[in-house]
């Protein structure tokens, strides 16, 4: 009986203790007014269900918590995601003493930088400006013609997303670094390591895809830290030679804001930054343009006609800045292609101040999201959301942020136009040598969280007559 009393004394003490705690942290909840939401099971809080389809996962929390802000838990992180124009335009414009940019472990971890280090394709740099990757516009076309010749022309059927992982690779290699070939073959293999193992789960055991993300990051960084030595001392052999076009040369005799040159740590980081946030996003955007083309011939016709009236004024030259300015009704697909089917799902930052926003507070150390989900379907900026419909980007386009595939404010991706003149000129020359035809139309779309074809995208490959 003794026991007994003690057990349920014990108990009624748990019991109390835990009430009081409850208690506080719901006075400490109505208090603070945090972001509704739930951040799901412990550690891994709700990171595979937004993994398993990021559209979805959004969407469904905005509807059920808030359509402007809303908390979860993804990479291990407390998470405030903002949504709408109001939420892109408030995370846009923040300044550096309100927030930094910010890396998932898994991804620092793999690529051997602090989470907290900028992205490279959003610093304020020279090198991806306009008036710069002007000059690589006749290098890409040359580039895709190449790869068609290799690796398309050859076979009746191709499998898209493949292909277009291997262009997108070799381009970035050559414009960046200007590999040899024994340069690309060495980076190549771990490098589709780390592309396969970085938004895998960061359980760091041999056989794991983060496992092989680790272990290639730590091989890109030795390998391109001695490209960057060698380089050096051929530099200085030859002296400055400031008309080389690829990056890497640019960034060794550049310096930074306080007029330091940098070090070779950090031009390897940025190069290997550079090298993957090419290769993810556009080699998804490449796949789902083909893909979207080939369901909509009506598309696919206009496509056709305006890529047949530029290469009619080359006879045999290469494509131009002046030819990529004429591509305005593809580009319009493009856009559309990436609303339908985001090759990207939005970026992070690290919340360094409290602030508020709809009425929530979102605490100091939290992270914030924002998603191209919560506009990109919505009919009050894109009527008709579910049909593929390029022409709504003709003319001013759509309100502002709510179509922000490359971010916005003063960190938006400086590869934008890189990109643009790399999908444009893939495009004209996929479309001016074939018509395309799905193997299966039906073919499914997984998600990891980047949008994957199952079957990789096969396309059967039917050359124009004449």
């Amino acid at each position: 009986m003794a026991l007994f009393i003690s057990l349920w004394l014990i108990l009624a003490a748990i019991f109390l203790f835990g009430k009081l705690i409850v208690s506080r942290f719901k006075s400490s909840n109505i208090k603070t007014k945090l972001p509704p939401g739930n951040t799901g099971w412990p550690i891994i809080g709700e990171s595979i269900a937004f993994a398993s389809n990021p559209g979805k996962f959004i969407l469904d929390r905005m509807t059920k918590h808030s359509s402007e802000i809303f908390k979860t838990s993804i990479a291990g992180e407390p998470m405030a995601v903002l949504c709408g124009p109001a939420g892109n335009k408030f995370l846009f414009s923040s300044d550096d003493k309100l927030m930094k940019p910010w890396w998932p472990k898994s991804v620092s971890k793999a690529l051997l930088f602090e989470s907290c280090y900028p992205s490279p394709l959003t610093e304020d740099n020279s090198f991806l400006k306009l008036d710069s990757i002007i000059h690589y516009v006749p290098i890409i076309d040359s580039t895709t013609k190449d790869h068609l010749n290799t690796n398309w022309i050859p076979y009746n059927e191709v499998k898209v997303h493949t292909l277009a992982k291997l262009f997108t690779f070799d381009l970035s290699c050559r414009l960046f670094i200007n590999s040899s070939k024994d340069q690309l073959n060495t980076l190549a293999k771990p490098f589709f390591d780390v592309a396969k193992g970085i938004i895998s789960a960061p359980v760091n055991f041999p056989g794991t895809p983060f496992n092989g993300a680790v272990k290639g990051g730590a091989i890109i960084k030795k390998n391109i830290v001695e490209i960057i030595r060698q380089l050096k001392m051929e530099i200085a052999r030859r002296g400055d030679n400031s008309e080389s076009l690829d990056i890497l040369s640019k960034l060794l005799l550049a310096s930074d804001k306080n007029g330091k040159f940098y070090s070779d740590e950090d031009i390897a980081n940025k190069i290997i930054g550079y090298l993957l946030a090419s290769f993810y996003t556009t080699s998804n955007a490449l796949t789902f343009v083909l893909s979207h083309l080939a369901d909509h011939p009506h598309v696919y016709d206009k496509v056709f006609k305006e890529q047949v009236e530029i290469a009619k004024t080359k006879a045999g030259e290469l494509l131009n800045w002046a030819d990529i300015q004429r591509m305005k009704y593809t580009w319009d697909v493009v856009c559309e292609s990436m609303r339908v089917m985001p090759p990207a799902h939005g970026g992070f930052k690290e919340v360094l101040s409290d602030f508020s926003l709809a009425g929530f507070n979102v605490p100091k150390g939290w992270k914030a999201m924002w998603t191209v989900h919560s506009t990109n379907n919505n009919p009050n900026y894109f009527p008709n959301p579910e049909k593929f419909d390029p022409t709504r980007f003709e003319g001013k386009g759509s309100p502002p942020f709510t179509f922000v595939p490359f971010g916005g404010g003063p960190r938006m991706c400086a590869g934008q136009e890189y990109a643009r003149i790399e999908i444009l000129a893939f495009v004209h020359n996929v479309v001016t040598r074939f018509k395309l035809k799905k193997v299966n139309p039906n073919e499914k779309v997984m998600y990891n969280p980047d949008p994957i074809p199952i079957q990789g995208l096969l396309i059967y490959l039917q050359p124009h007559s004449g």
